[in-house]
């Protein structure tokens, strides 16, 4: 009896297990198809150095540009400047697989103290990878 008992748990345990496994097979699947059809953003510089600059002209602008490398079309959610004197503009369009898009950065140093500085913009997208990247603008106001 205890034997029967025994081997009825094991067959049912088995059957389970098996049961269970198209179900995982399924959840990997659609996740390997989620990650092949995803955007990716590559910049081609992270960073920009404006330079010495004279605080008579103390507007400076610069351009970040960006690839879709990935094969879902590219969203950028964000561009969210580190200070109010630098105000970032950007592509509101879904950027296509292989299209390049861009960010616009202005500073403007007007009423700010001259010297060096240096400001970030974190920008967030629907990439896989790199869905939040930091640009960095730089560059000295003198007199």
């Amino acid at each position: 009896m205890k034997k029967t008992l025994l081997t009825l748990f094991l067959m049912a345990g088995l059957l389970s297990l098996q049961a269970a496994e198209p179900q995982k097979t399924t959840v990997n699947v659609a996740k390997a198809q989620q990650q092949e059809n995803a955007a990716e953003i590559r910049f081609d510089s992270l960073s920009h150095d404006f330079g010495k600059f004279s605080a008579k002209d103390p507007v400076v602008k610069c351009v970040f540009k960006f690839t879709n490398v990935g094969s879902a079309p590219l969203i950028i959610h964000q561009a969210i400047a580190s200070c109010g004197c630098t105000v970032p503009t950007y592509t509101k369009e879904p950027v296509k697989p292989g299209e390049k898009g861009q960010i616009e950065v202005t500073y403007n140093g007007k009423g700010k103290f001259t010297g060096r500085f240096s400001k970030n913009i974190t920008v967030r997208t629907n990439a896989r990878e790199t869905n939040t990247v930091r640009l960095t603008i730089s560059g000295e106001m003198t007199e």
